[in-house]
């Protein structure tokens, strides 16, 4: 997928720019989408610093968007609904400062789903301003750990690439198995 996406990039100029941004808004709008192969593509065709302050870029707007019309569609659509973490259901009565520390502190978390976030954010108190900062500055952090671990595997020769992909197959595979057995 990183190639497809530094190929469009390659093909579109100036553009090249807004179409990563706009990658973003759509990854980030579907929720559970990672944004990994983006990130790669980012750091292939721009350069490792323009890659990371574009991938932030695209992920604080595509943030705020997800925000923004989660919330105007959860609103209209769907009742007050209760989520399955115990921190995410705190966010979603939450507001003000509290909210601010907590989408900080979930967007620095690793382990939790972006889309989850924000819908929480989405279903809670807590103000657009508040939630794009917080989430915007969490998510930094995050992103550099991301973006480090994407250039490696990306300097990688061919070993590490299939080194690494075994690793991700076998801790997917223990996922799996673990979760059918909690059923």
């Amino acid at each position: 997928m990183e190639e497809q996406v530094v190929l469009w990039f390659s093909e579109s100029g100036l553009y090249a720019i807004w179409i990563s941004i706009l990658l973003n808004i759509v990854i980030s709008l579907l929720g559970f989408v990672p944004s990994v192969f983006l990130t790669a593509a980012n750091i292939t065709f721009f350069d490792f610093v323009n890659g990371v302050i574009i991938s932030i870029i695209g992920e604080a707007i595509g943030a705020i968007v997800s925000f923004y019309l989660y919330r105007k569609g959860i609103h209209r659509f769907l009742p007050k609904k209760e989520l399955n973490n115990k921190i995410l259901n705190r966010l979603q009565t939450s507001k003000g400062f509290e909210a601010f520390i907590l989408i900080l502190a979930l967007r620095i978390f690793p382990f939790v789903p972006s889309g989850l976030v924000t819908l929480a954010g989405a279903l809670s108190k807590v103000n657009m301003i508040t939630f794009a900062i917080a989430s915007t500055v969490g998510k930094i952090p995050a992103l550099l750990l991301e973006v480090y671990a994407v250039y490696q595997v990306l300097a990688w020769e061919g070993q590490g690439k299939v080194i690494l992909a075994v690793v991700a197959f076998l801790l997917i595979l223990i996922l799996i198995m673990k979760s059918s057995r909690a059923k």
